[in-house]
């Protein structure tokens, strides 16, 4: 933190993520209360996982060919614009669910090209031996934002979702103006010239490397609403609930980095994500949810840190976009999509299954995937790559 452009971008990231929490809140409350349809709580995840994977390839060439900051600052404001175009269709009693669906398409289009951009933008900002605790750093200022967004965005909403909205478009204003501030040392970029392997070598480049390789809370508006049989303000203290753990973990990992055992860890964190599902599952009170959801987010936060480190100290800069973009395709839409397939379910068979499918799940690919990648079970220490090595593999792969 005393590094002021990574502090500057911390500050921009919270923001950023909680205004886009807060905005998750309102719309799931709002389009339940429109439809009464649990199914329409899940296209709300799939208009938001789609662009991630439909635009992967170019926003993973526009993070590595422009600068991150300026695309970064750009997604915010775009996420603004839509934030505000909620904000206008809520007051003047003209959104629906299928306007609100297309805002969503839009927001979720500037998300996927921000994610990456900030994601790559950190070991630019920090000395080499800083960056584990610089990306632990970062996965806490996420945190910060789930546990102040969904709080705030349940609070708020007493107001009425418009107050909601428009906050966000404040927010994700000022969060554009933070990390236009931010100051990067020069770098030579590698103009590499447009073609097929140019455009797929994220996939590439994970492909040879094969090391970097639940959805409750798309329910959580039916657990607040149906189950719990409370109000929007519990709706925003579960929303919070995975962040009060994951941000407990994050700090202890900023604190004192992994120094051994990182991909048995990681598979653990895995495992007990699967089972905080199940216990969330079968909960029906509200403090049992909240200590499962707690659970859940801390058994997460372990294991996208070690992803994370993973990916950010084994890639070289110049192609870390690329590579930054087909991780988001995987692990970025993978919530968005797992909340499609949980409102999918839960208009099928209902809530409580749905949710105990979602933890099944995520413990049998645990188990399949301790078995397809031992690589990934054998990862000791988190540790940068040398440059030699880098160099090495960005040789292999032209």
């Amino acid at each position: 933190m005393r590094q002021r452009s990574f502090l500057l971008f911390w500050c921009a990231r919270t923001l950023s993520n909680a205004a886009f929490m807060m905005q998750g809140v309102a719309v799931g409350w709002q389009i339940y209360e429109l439809t009464d349809n649990p199914l329409d709580l899940g296209l709300v995840g799939l208009v938001q996982f789609f662009p991630v994977v439909a635009f992967s390839v170019a926003i993973g060439q526009a993070a590595d060919r422009f600068d991150r900051r300026v695309i970064a600052a750009c997604s915010q404001i775009g996420k603004g614009i839509a934030a505000l175009a909620l904000a206008l269709g809520t007051a003047g009693g003209w959104l629906g669910r299928d306007s609100m669906l297309a805002i969503l398409f839009l927001s979720a289009t500037a998300r996927a090209f921000e994610m990456p951009s900030m994601h790559a933008l950190v070991p630019a900002l920090v000395p080499a031996p800083l960056l584990p605790r610089a990306i632990a750093a970062s996965a806490s200022a996420q945190q910060t934002a789930v546990i102040c967004g969904p709080s705030l965005g349940g609070l708020l909403y007493g107001l009425g979702p418009t107050v909601v909205y428009a906050t966000c478009t404040a927010v994700f204003v000022a969060a554009s103006l933070l990390i236009a501030q931010v100051r990067i040392g020069p770098r030579v970029k590698e103009r590499m010239p447009l073609g097929m392997e140019t455009l797929f070598a994220g996939f590439s480049y994970i492909r040879s490397r094969p090391v970097l390789l639940g959805g409750v809370t798309a329910l959580l508006p039916i657990y607040a609403r149906d189950i719990l049989h409370a109000g929007p303000w519990a709706l925003g203290l579960l929303r919070s609930a995975p962040a009060v753990g994951a941000l407990s973990a994050s700090i202890a990992l900023t604190r004192h980095a992994i120094s051994g055992s990182a991909g048995r860890i990681m598979f653990a964190a895995v495992g007990t994500f699967g089972a905080a599902s199940l216990l969330f599952a079968l909960s029906t009170s509200i403090a049992m949810s909240f200590l499962a959801l707690v659970i859940y987010g801390a058994a997460d936060a372990i294991s996208v840190v070690i992803r994370q480190s993973l990916v950010q100290m084994r890639t070289p800069y110049e192609m870390l976009g690329r590579v930054m973009a087909v991780n988001s395709m995987f692990t970025g839409s993978s919530g968005s999509l797992g909340e499609f397939r949980a409102g999918t379910v839960a208009a099928w068979l209902g809530a409580v299954p749905s949710a105990l499918i979602g933890g099944v799940g995520a413990i049998a690919v645990m188990l399949v995937w301790m078995a397809a990648f031992p690589e990934l079970r054998r990862v000791d220490r988190l540790i940068p790559e040398s440059p030699q090595s880098r160099t090495t593999s960005t040789e292999q792969l032209a």
